[in-house]
C-alpha cells in the first residue's frame, strides 16, 4: 500500500500542468470499465456527463475520470482523455461504434495569478491527453495536475491521496483536488480539521489544538462576503476492489460525502461545487448491507486524510500575493 489512488489494482493515474497557466489536469484511467456513480453536494458544480451516471440512465461503466482547473474551459479535459483511450480502442460499443466514457469535473482557479490568455482554444484538451498519456501507478500529489492552481480561504490547496483496507479486507482509495471555499486547518494554526483520522504522520501529526476556541469556528472563506460560487470546489475520485452495483457506488458516493465535512469547514456551501466520483472495479464480493457500511465509514476516512495531505502536500504558486502553502506557514 502506497497510500495512493492507485493502490488499487486496474487503475492509474497521470498529470498534465502548465506552470505558466497555474492550471492543469487529472487523468484517472481504469484498465477495464468500472462501475460508476457521482454525488454533488456544493451548490456551483461544473461538470461533463454526470446525466449518464444517474441511477436511472443505461450505462454502468466508465473508462475514466477527468479532474481540471480552468472553470468551465478545462471541461475540455475530458475530451483529450477520451482521444486517447479511443485511439487504445477503449470504450462502450455501440454496433461497431466505440466511444470511450470520460465523466469528469472542474474547479475555479482562473484568478490565481497565472497566464490565462491563451488565445481562442483553451488548453485544456491537450493537457487532458498529457494527462492520460503519462498515467501509471505512481504519481506527486500537491500543486500538481487539476491541483496545481488550487486554493483554500487561506493556505495553497492541491492534489491528495490516500487509502485504507476495511476489516473485511476490502481496499478503497481516494484522490481530491481541494480548491475548498472555506479552511482545511483550523484557525490561523497548523492543525488539521481531519487530524483524527491521520496515518503515520501523512500530514504532519499535529493532531488538534488543546481547545476549539470561538475565534476559530468564526467564518473563513475566499473573498469573505463577496466570494462567487466559481471560485470553490472540490472534487474527489473514490475507488474500491469490491463488487458493487450502480445504485451501491452511489450509495458508497454519498457516505463518503461526510469525509469533506471532516476536513473542510465550512462545505457543500452555495459557493462550492464538490463532487464525489465512485468506482468500483469489482475483484470482491461484499456484503450489501453492513460490508457497504464499513466501506462507507472507511471511505469518509479516506477522503478526509486525502483532503488533508492536498494541503499539506502543496507548494506556494510563484506570483506576486500568491497563497502561502502549509510548509511555508507552518513547517
Amino acid at each position: 500500500m502506497k497510500n495512493l489512488l492507485t493502490d488499487i489494482a486496474g487503475v492509474r493515474v497521470g498529470h498534465a500542468d502548465d506552470a505558466r497557466l497555474a492550471s492543469g489536469v487529472t487523468a484517472v484511467i481504469f484498465d477495464t470499465p468500472a462501475v460508476a456513480a457521482i454525488d454533488v453536494r456544493g451548490g456551483g458544480p461544473g461538470t461533463r456527463e454526470a446525466a449518464l451516471l444517474d441511477l436511472a440512465n443505461t450505462v454502468e461503466r466508465v473508462d475514466a475520470f477527468a479532474l481540471a482547473g480552468g472553470s468551465a474551459f478545462g471541461l475540455e479535459a475530458g475530451g483529450g482523455i477520451q482521444a486517447w483511450l479511443a485511439e487504445q480502442g477503449r470504450g462502450f460499443e455501440v454496433r461497431g461504434a466505440v466511444i470511450p466514457i470520460v465523466p469528469g469535473a472542474i474547479l475555479f482557479d482562473l484568478l490565481n495569478g497565472g497566464d490565462k490568455a491563451w488565445g481562442r482554444f483553451s488548453p485544456y484538451r491537450d493537457l487532458g491527453y498529457a494527462a492520460a498519456a503519462n498515467a501509471g501507478a505512481d504519481f506527486p500529489l500537491g500543486s500538481v495536475g487539476a491541483g496545481c492552481g488550487a486554493t483554500t480561504a487561506n493556505l495553497k490547496g492541491g492534489l491528495g491521496s490516500a487509502s485504507a483496507v476495511t476489516d473485511g479486507g476490502i481496499k478503497v482509495a481516494a484522490l481530491v483536488a481541494v480548491n475548498a471555499v472555506g479552511t482545511v486547518t483550523i484557525g490561523d494554526g497548523p492543525w488539521f480539521w481531519a487530524a483524527p483520522f491521520e496515518r503515520d504522520g501523512e500530514y504532519g501529526g499535529r493532531g488538534w489544538p488543546s481547545t476549539i476556541t470561538p475565534d476559530m469556528l468564526k467564518l473563513r472563506i475566499k473573498g469573505g462576503a463577496a466570494a462567487s460560487a466559481a471560485e470553490n470546489t472540490t472534487l474527489a475520485v473514490l475507488v474500491t476492489d469490491a463488487a458493487l452495483t450502480k445504485v451501491q457506488a452511489k450509495r458508497l458516493a454519498m457516505i463518503a460525502q461526510t469525509g469533506f465535512a471532516r476536513a473542510i469547514y465550512p462545505v457543500h456551501a452555495p459557493l462550492d461545487g464538490d463532487v464525489v466520483f465512485a468506482a468500483a472495479t469489482g475483484a470482491k464480493p461484499i456484503d450489501p448491507v453492513i460490508g457497504l457500511t464499513e466501506l462507507g465509514m472507511v471511505a469518509a476516512n479516506v477522503i478526509a486524510r486525502a483532503i488533508a495531505r492536498g494541503v499539506y502536500e502543496a507548494t506556494a504558486l510563484p506570483f506576486n500575493g500568491a497563497q502561502p502553502s502549509w510548509r511555508d506557514r507552518f513547517s
